[in-house]
């Protein structure tokens, strides 16, 4: 089973990509984040004849994720579930293949001194409430997404130039690790827990990419039933070169 988490950042700028991405690795599970469009405007047609369903969330403009799936998902659910109404579209989940598969767009948090990093961890800390209530560490689960978060100094290229922003900050990883707490397993760390430059994002300014001046920020989490199948997690950095490309790449992860 193969399931690929990616920041699409524009299904409208992405669209030949994504449907291009769908042949070449031909997932059972394909996470997306950044959508950037309301549900209504998603490619329902051209994602079907591609051969996948498709649950999603959308936002105009802003956020948005989506799960699309080889198998029909079931049980969805939208959003955090809390009763506390944000109106940002970062959430989404089903069943599939008797594992439950978030896709999840964390905020990135502007700057460490604005609400928007204040929202960033208050997010943080209800989706980790979240997951606590409604699941257990012997259940099989996924949480894929962009976390907006690199968990160590291992996952950037420059250190001292990110230290210091809302996406290696102590608190935001301090956040991370508190989810993790219930239950979940860095998938690429399991298999490769030393490993450096490995990064899944790099900024569109200052010659980011071919500079490898890069970030792991998007991940593949996963309790320990299915810690224990994995075979493979890599990056495909591909993806993220040639014409147009997000400013993400996939992250790929393979399970017996």
């Amino acid at each position: 089973m193969k399931i690929i988490t990616w920041n699409v950042n524009s299904i409208r700028a992405r669209h030949d990509r994504l449907l291009a991405l769908l042949a070449r690795h031909e997932p059972d599970v394909l996470c997306l984040q950044e959508l950037k469009l309301e549900e209504a405007k998603f490619p329902w047609d051209e994602v079907r004849a591609a051969g996948y369903h498709a649950a999603v969330l959308g936002q105009k403009s802003y956020n948005g994720v989506a799960i699309l799936s080889r198998t029909a998902p079931e049980d969805v659910r939208r959003g955090m579930g809390d009763g506390e109404e944000d109106g940002h579209a970062r959430l989404i989940s089903a069943r599939l293949h008797g594992i439950r598969v978030y896709s999840a767009y964390f905020p990135n948090g502007g700057t460490p001194d604005s609400d928007k990093y204040a929202f960033k961890l208050a997010w943080m800390a209800r989706l980790e409430k979240k997951l606590r209530t409604e699941h257990t560490p012997d259940e099989a689960l996924a949480l894929c997404g962009d976390f907006n978060v690199a968990p160590t100094d291992l996952d950037v290229k420059n250190v001292e130039k990110w230290a210091d922003t809302v996406l290696c900050r102590p608190d935001a990883r301090a956040a991370l690790e508190r989810i993790r707490g219930v239950g979940l397993i860095d998938s690429l760390r399991r298999l490769r827990p030393e490993e450096g430059n490995l990064y899944s994002y790099w900024d569109y300014q200052m010659l980011g990419f071919p500079k490898n001046d890069g970030l792991r920020i998007d991940h593949v989490d996963v309790t320990a039933p299915l810690a224990e199948r994995l075979l493979e997690v890599r990056i495909d950095r591909e993806e993220r070169k040639g014409k147009q490309p997000s400013d993400h790449a996939p992250v790929i992860a393979t399970f017996a």
